[in-house]
């Protein structure tokens, strides 16, 4: 007997259908040789900021957040940007470039409900989505900014449910974000993770130095499943990956 069918596939933004790594380019461009550290820093502080806010009652919308993570980010690294470079750098976060699969992985299972959940804001995912030509291919594109709390509490996941109409069961969520995916699973959905870098990939870089490059830190603490006691349902390497997995649950 099959699975019951998904009635919506909803994804997470940055990391998932949006390749965060992509702003490294204008960060190098700025400050030639940090790039590379700007990058991880950035986003590692930007998911520090929304769970310290959200714990603090004192949220401020991802735009504010995304901003006040790189000034942290400059600061800590001794870097000095002037308005332009920090307008420019800001603008590549608000037009990610999209992985190469997710066009076609959404296209694949147009018919069916699709929706993006992020803790970006309304203005930021608004823009993304229609720069890229995903808006199109979307029925709802979700912000946490109507609960005004990150993602992973409950309350942001809760508006799957307020927005589209559809228990948890009846979803499939899917993120690449190891935290993401703990929340939504217990917060009762589906979930397949995009497993983008193996452990064995980590021990592999690990193994070839000594020294631990920036970008092999940031995916030991970002990338890898948390230990938290809430598994994904699929472990998926690529977003193209996903119709055939919707597609076994077709009735």
């Amino acid at each position: 007997m099959k699975a019951a069918p998904f009635k919506a596939v909803v994804f997470d933004a940055y990391g998932t259908l949006y390749d965060i790594q992509s702003v490294a380019a204008v960060t190098e461009q700025a400050f030639p040789g940090h790039g590379d550290i700007i990058t991880q820093i950035w986003r590692i502080k930007q998911l520090e900021y929304t769970w310290l806010r959200s714990l603090m009652q004192r949220y401020e919308d991802f735009a504010v957040v995304t901003r006040e993570s790189l000034l942290y980010t400059l600061r800590v690294l001794g870097l000095q940007a002037d308005a332009p470079t920090l307008e420019r750098i800001i603008a590549k976060y608000l037009a990610l470039d999209p992985y190469p699969d997710a066009r076609a992985a959404l296209a694949a299972m147009k018919g069916r409900r699709l929706a993006i959940l992020s803790n970006g804001s309304p203005a930021m995912l608004g823009g993304l989505v229609k720069a890229t030509g995903f808006d199109v291919l979307l029925d709802a594109v979700i912000s946490v900014d109507a609960h005004r709390i990150f993602k992973p509490s409950p309350q942001a996941y809760a508006l799957i449910e307020e927005r589209l109409g559809l228990a948890p069961r009846d979803v499939l969520f899917v993120s690449s974000n190891p935290w993401d995916v703990c929340g939504a699973k217990a917060f009762g959905l589906n979930v397949a993770w995009i497993e983008r870098v193996t452990p064995e990939a980590m021990a592999a870089a690990c193994a070839t130095t000594d020294l631990v490059a920036p970008l092999t830190l940031f995916k030991a603490l970002r990338t890898q499943m948390d230990e938290l006691g809430f598994a994904p349902d699929y472990r998926i390497a690529a977003l193209s990956e996903l119709p055939e997995i919707v597609a076994s649950h077709e009735p």
